[in-house]
C-alpha cells in the first residue's frame, strides 16, 4: 500500500544527539524540531506507552526523523544498531482523508503494527519489509498542525 506524500525518512539510534549535531554540521536544516515524551499508541499486543526521543529534522521540504526509543513498543527498540550509529527504519507518507485510508488499510495484505488515533494527529506504521524491506508510517494532521510541525 503505497499512498500520499512522501515527506519524512526515519532512522532509529542510540544517541539522538550526536546525529542533532551532524545534521546542523552537514545539512542546511530549514527548522528543527525535538521531542521527548510519551504517547499512548496500540499494538497487535495490546496498548502501550511508548516513550522516544524524537527529532524532526527539515531540510527542504524533506524531513529526517531521529527516533531513540526508552522504553514500549519493541519496533523502535528491536531495530536499533549495536553502535550509536544511524539505522534507517521507515518512511512516512501524509494522508489527506484519514477515514477513507483508513477503510482501504483494512483491505491490503500489510499489517498494521502500530497506531495513535486522536482529533489533531493519527498516525499508523504498516509492516511493508516483505516488500520494501522497512515500515510504512502514514500520517494525518489539519493544515494549521502540519505547519506548525514544519511542513509546507
Amino acid at each position: 500500500m503505497l499512498e500520499g506524500r512522501h515527506y519524512q525518512n526515519a532512522y532509529v539510534t542510540r544517541n539522538i544527539a550526536k546525529w542533532i549535531e551532524h545534521f546542523q554540521t552537514h545539512a542546511e536544516v530549514r527548522k528543527l524540531i525535538t521531542y521527548e515524551g510519551s504517547v499512548e499508541v496500540r499494538t497487535p499486543a495490546g496498548g502501550v506507552t511508548q516513550t522516544s526521543k524524537l527529532a524532526f529534522i527539515w531540510v527542504g521540504d524533506l524531513q529526517y526523523e531521529l527516533i531513540e526509543p526508552i522504553s514500549g513498543a519493541k519496533l523502535f527498540s528491536d531495530a536499533l544498531p549495536n553502535d550509536d550509529s544511524l539505522r534507517f527504519h521507515h518512511i512516512c507518507n501524509r494522508v489527506d482523508d484519514w477515514d477513507s485510508f483508513r477503510a482501504r488499510v483494512d483491505r491490503q495484505p500489510y499489517p498494521v503494527v502500530l497506531e495513535r488515533g486522536g482529533e489533531e494527529l493519527k498516525f499508523l506504521y504498516l509492516d511493508a519489509r516483505a516488500f520494501l524491506g522497512h515500515y510504512l508510517e502514514y500520517v494525518w494532521a489539519p493544515q494549521k498542525l502540519w505547519e506548525q510541525m514544519g511542513g509546507r
